[in-house]
């Protein structure tokens, strides 16, 4: 069954943006049509998949307005975008998707835009990926109902610990009673694990007590290679493909797919 996945936490700096390129990258090397969306107005997913933002001339805001009918000529393929890598495309953003959060807050159905846009895709790419903005505004709402899935990536750090249990105990359970019944949590994804630190390891430990197999297996260990192939506007599979980095990645794409 294909499927709609969103990257959330409404913390930032936790590696959403890392995390959807990446995982990304590893479905659509195991040859599965993926497409990635930029729902975060400071694009940082579509810069790193290298996109000269001075001529990007349409962003998923396009589609937003197309929804609210305000733009009836734009369709989606010709906002959506083929990335450098085999099977995997792009649904961009730009500052203009800021606008997208107050025009929302008037519009029918507002939680439900990004499921219209999203919906008709599903046929087109066996997953979607979603990489929402650090908080839990309008835009990470319509992610949340479009899904199918939630990952959550999560610093091994005592703050990021109390982020995620808000996330998962309070917005998920409030999307899941009032917008969408189905969403399930794919699991929390372990990022910038520093093993040498007693806390990082700590943190960890108590992760998988309480969370348990709600844990993913793989754990993402903190490495300056994903710095260095955001600013090569690559994934890490690309730029460093036989590291550790690329591996975790490669082992987060099968756990995610054999998740069902």
């Amino acid at each position: 069954m294909n499927k709609i996945i969103s990257i959330a936490n409404q913390k930032g700096g936790v590696g959403k943006t890392t995390t959807t390129l990446n995982l990304g990258a590893a479905i659509a090397e195991l040859g599965n049509k993926v497409l990635l969306v930029d729902c975060d107005p400071q694009a940082s997913l579509t810069i790193s998949c290298g996109i000269d933002m001075s001529k990007l001339e349409r962003s998923l805001y396009d589609a937003i307005a197309k929804e609210s009918g305000e733009d009836q000529g734009i369709e989606i393929d010709k906002i959506i975008q083929k990335t450098k890598i085999k099977n995997l495309d792009l649904l961009p953003s730009n500052i203009d998707l800021s606008k997208a959060e107050i025009e929302l807050m008037n519009m029918m159905d507002r939680e439900r835009v990004l499921k219209s846009i999203l919906d008709p895709l599903k046929d087109k790419y066996h997953y979607i990926l979603i990489d929402c903005p650090p908080s839990l505004g309008i835009l990470t709402i319509n992610a949340l109902t479009a899904s199918d899935e939630i990952v959550i990536p999560m610093e091994t750090d005592y703050l990021a610990l109390r982020g995620a249990s808000i996330l998962i105990n309070t917005t998920v359970k409030k999307v899941k009673a009032k917008l969408n019944p189905n969403l399930k949590i794919a699991g929390i994804l372990p990022t910038m694990h520093n093993t040498r630190t007693l806390h990082a390891r700590e943190v960890l430990e108590k992760l998988r007590e309480h969370f348990k197999d709600q844990v993913f297996n793989t754990v993402i260990k903190e490495a300056v290679l994903f710095k260095e192939s955001s600013v090569d506007g690559s994934s890490i599979l690309e730029y460093a493909s036989s590291s550790e980095s690329a591996k975790a990645y490669r082992n987060l794409a099968k756990e995610v797919i054999n998740n069902g």
